[in-house]
């Protein structure tokens, strides 16, 4: 067992203790999430601040000392990779749709995300192209265009599209530059509101989608919260996806625009302890939502605005993924080869940041316990990969990871196979308290007596 340095870097982010450090420890695998960029060192750093900040607020609630805290890169290499290792009756998740992926234009290399009916629709409308158009079709159009002019056709159509680039050319890029400027996370407390009273485990609202902040959500759902995920009707969610990232949780669905449903939101906000959004900067402002607004209303709330590119520069309005802020920043440009771009050994940005998510949030209730206060945390996937490009480059190690320990339960979808959390800490949970539900099926309503 060694320690782990690479946490005292989001652990001060945090705004953590240092004198903590010393409680962490981990056992190593070089062979785990092989890359040339320090993705086993992102992880395990995220998981580190994440089950750090969790053993803070349990020893802070149950008035005792922080025990120790343990890390073990094949745990944390195989829930960074849990979409994959999920089996559903035994069937395996198709995690990307035919038209997510690479292409080649007469210029260099595309990228896009269409793994949602209405991004796959806007793709098309972008390139002109009907529901019949084959892969083969695409490929043969992207191939006489360039790369940059799809990129920002598809954008202004409402679709996903990214060119590739070097990280030299996303340093010159306006955004590169902005978020270069910019810290890990960023955190504020913005009032003087007392600490709220205990009523036991803390209430999140989850208002994510995807794998960053339905990860933080898992987390906190892990170690006791009553998390609450909140989806509008007319969007459609994966239900592979939500098997994955559902454990522990309850889902509702409510329509932001109708009288009622609002009234029963503005009511789970009277009783919420956190919130985490996920939604693109700006789209959930019209509803009040913005996470000044929801302090203002709602003193002593912790809010964690989650963005793939950061609510600032000229793409801050826009929407993104994981594979797309890869191509972007120039991480597949490094993971691959001089004829084809490469990517992560997992959706590293999406787990790494989720776990950062946690962990803000978890140490924003530990302030808000002792000194109260509102607490407003941003983070974004692109400021997670100028982190990850600021690291030692090397060579993926050949040395052989164990074999992944996976779980299984019934649920209501089926027996399922999932990786456990590798959040682990003295006194600290060893699964989820219940499997995932049906998506969308739970009452709006917080658990009785929490």
């Amino acid at each position: 067992m060694t320690q782990t340095p690479g946490v005292a870097a989001p652990w001060e982010a945090l705004g953590g203790d240092p004198a903590l450090l010393s409680h962490l420890s981990s056992t190593p695998h070089a062979g785990a999430l092989p890359a040339r960029l320090p993705v086993r060192e992102l992880a395990a750093a995220c998981v580190g601040a994440c089950s750090l900040a969790a053993a803070e607020l349990a020893a802070t609630r149950a008035g005792r000392e922080v025990g120790g805290v343990r890390i073990d890169d094949a745990t944390v290499g195989t829930a960074f990779v849990s979409e994959r290792h999920l089996l559903i009756d035994g069937r395996a998740p198709v995690n990307f749709a035919p038209l997510s992926r690479f292409w080649r234009t007469k210029d260099g290399w595309l990228r896009t995300h269409a793994n949602y009916p209405h991004h796959r629709a806007r793709l098309r409308a972008a390139l002109g192209v009907g529901e019949d158009a084959t892969v083969e079709d695409v490929a043969a159009l992207l191939a006489e265009r360039s790369a940059e002019e799809v990129e920002s056709a598809v954008y202004a159509a409402g679709g996903l599209a990214v060119a590739l680039r070097t990280p030299e050319q996303w340093a010159a890029h306006p955004q590169g530059a902005e978020i270069a400027r910019r810290p890990l996370l960023t955190r504020e407390r913005l009032d003087a509101a007392p600490p709220r009273a205990p009523h036991g485990p803390p209430r999140v609202l989850d208002l994510t989608r995807v794998i960053a902040g339905p990860v933080a959500t898992r987390t906190l759902a892990l170690l006791g919260a009553d998390v609450l995920r909140v989806d509008a009707p007319q969007l459609a969610e994966d239900p592979d996806a939500h098997a994955d990232t559902g454990f522990g949780k309850r889902s509702t669905r409510l329509d932001l625009g109708d009288g009622a449903d609002r009234r029963t939101f503005e009511e789970l906000l009277d009783g919420a302890d956190v919130v985490v959004t996920g939604y693109r900067p700006g789209a959930l402002d019209r509803f009040g939502l913005a996470p000044e607004a929801l302090v203002e209303r709602h003193p002593g709330l912790v809010v964690a605005s989650l963005s793939a590119w950061g609510a600032y520069g000229p793409w801050g309005e826009r929407r993104g993924f994981d594979s797309l802020v890869q191509v972007a920043t120039g991480i597949a440009a490094v993971e691959g080869a001089p004829d084809r771009p490469g990517a992560l050994p997992a959706q590293a940005l999406d787990h790494g940041t989720g776990y950062l998510i946690a962990a803000g949030a978890l140490r924003s209730l530990t302030e808000q316990t002792r000194d109260g206060g509102s607490r407003v945390l941003r983070f974004a996937l692109a400021q997670t990969a100028h982190w990850l490009l600021g690291g030692e480059r090397g060579v993926p190690s050949g040395e052989q990871v164990p074999a992944p320990r996976l779980l299984e339960t019934d649920s209501a979808m089926g027996r399922l196979r999932y990786a456990p959390s590798p959040v682990s800490f003295d006194g600290g949970p060893a699964d989820w308290a219940r499997p995932p539900g049906m998506w969308g099926t739970d009452a709006p309503v917080w658990v009785k007596n929490s």
